[in-house]
């Protein structure tokens, strides 16, 4: 039987009590990492750990925010005493607050500033901070990693509405780039750092803009499907293709790359 592509990685998720997080919970554990689900929600993590476990696969749960650095130190040092070792860092936690939505009827020069800071901490700051602590970790541990960020299509074509959210990603756009240099420029191609940038995929958070309670889509939903080629939102799943790639040492050779998920919405101009 050949070996599975992250068999014994020791690889933490953080916002792995969402949505994305569950599809890449399940699939980093499938092709044989022992994964570290960190969240907010405990019981949810728990929950998903345990089901994990009950399929064969090996994980364990934590409940942290990715903006206290001393719950995630203590995260890093059980992380290290159970398993010796940190692989790997998903920086999946993130999204978006209503405070930092800009609707149509808005005043564009009456913004929200402090709903676009709490959206850039939660986004950029969420995704640095647990990068300082596990990154290191890495480097002190395996010597050897990999560090995957979660982007947007939102940072590379305007979105109506989702300002704070837009520059969120943009930013974490720019870091993903610097970052992989500086990276290089140390550890050479030891440590890599990536992004996925996801289209439209239906999640709690967006769930009520792009969908009506029945299920039919609303006005911006639409707009979404007829500006994607593939005429559908994503399924969380289809991202984990390009995760574990990027996780596992099949990409050795890409640093500071951004892998594009999203049926074709950047490339279709409309017409």
């Amino acid at each position: 039987m050949s070996q599975k592509s992250l068999e014994g990685k020791v690889i933490i998720v953080t916002g792995a009590t969402g949505a994305f997080g569950y599809a890449f919970n399940k699939a980093l554990a499938a092709e044989g990492a022992f994964v570290v689900i960190l969240g907010r929600n405990e019981q949810v993590a728990k929950q998903r750990a345990e089901e994990i476990t009950a399929e064969g696969g090996t994980a364990i749960a934590f409940s942290a925010d990715v903006l206290k650095e001393d719950q995630l130190t203590t995260v890093r040092d059980a992380v290290i005493k159970q398993f010796g070792k940190i692989d790997g860092l998903v920086n999946a936690a993130g999204g978006n607050m209503p405070e930092a939505v800009v609707q149509p009827e808005g005043d564009v020069f009456d913004l929200n500033l402090d709903g676009l800071r709490k959206v850039m901490e939660l986004n950029l700051f969420g995704t640095l901070l647990p990068t300082q602590i596990f990154g290191k970790a890495i480097s002190n541990t395996s010597g050897k990693g990999s560090i995957v960020n979660i982007s947007s299509v939102s940072a590379h074509s305007a979105l109506t509405k989702v300002l704070g959210y837009s520059l969120a990603k943009s930013a974490i756009e720019s870091y993903t780039k610097w970052f992989s240099v500086e990276l290089a420029n140390r550890y050479g191609d030891a440590i890599r750092m990536n992004a996925i940038v996801p289209g439209f995929f239906i999640t709690e958070q967006n769930r009520t803009l792009l969908t009506q309670p029945d299920g039919s889509l609303t006005a911006r939903g639409n707009l979404v499907v007829n500006k994607t080629p593939f005429k559908r939102f994503g399924k969380p799943e289809e991202l984990t293709g390009a995760l574990t790639w990027l996780l596992s040492d099949a990409s050795g050779f890409v640093n500071g790359s951004s892998i594009i998920v999203d049926g074709g919405f950047l490339a279709f101009s409309g017409v």
